[in-house]
């Protein structure tokens, strides 16, 4: 048997359920709607890379920072890519058993491993970067051209601002 409960819901209750549903429905200060916005096309993109090229989201994000077909070091792509060093070294591992990525030793320092896409890898990252610039279409067309030059300028000059910031903090 289940008991069925017949308390009445305190207002505490009910606020508490109005924060929820406006949490849920993106109110906020617009810095945590921008945060919420990241994460949710974050983890969007992340499984449509596992799902549809097989990558996770570390070996997208080294296919990513190796993109542009310039051979990077192991140390160089994990700064890049955001990444702790050893996470970057086993996706670049799983990459490489793939036939993506092609591991090499600096010919000048032996120390020092050097990442750079194959021919297999530039395919899957043209692939890639061609479905989000289709998506990211789709999802623009939701703002009028006026609205989408605002939102580029405004989130140039946010970044500009937040490095500003953080670059001040470095230094602390």
């Amino acid at each position: 048997m289940f008991a069925v409960s017949t308390r009445r819901k305190s207002s505490g209750d009910r606020a508490g359920a109005r924060r929820h549903r406006r949490a849920r429905a993106g109110a906020g200060s617009p810095l945590q709607r921008l945060g919420s916005l990241a994460g949710l096309l974050r983890t969007g993109e992340a499984r449509l890379h596992e799902r549809r090229f097989g990558v996770d989201a570390t070996q997208w994000r080294v296919l990513a920072v190796l993109g542009d077909g310039a051979p990077v070091s192991l140390v160089e792509t994990a700064a890049r890519a955001a990444t702790e060093k050893g996470r970057t070294a086993r996706a670049a591992q799983a990459l490489s058993r793939r036939g993506l990525v092609e591991r090499t030793h600096d010919p000048f320092d032996a120390r020092r491993t050097v990442l750079r896409l194959t021919t297999k890898g530039r395919a899957l990252y043209r692939r890639a970067t061609l479905s989000a610039a289709a998506r990211e279409r789709t999802l623009l067309a939701a703002l009028a051209p006026g609205e989408q030059r605002t939102l580029a300028r405004l989130l140039a000059k946010l970044q500009r601002a937040a490095e500003k910031a953080l670059g001040s903090r470095a230094g602390e």
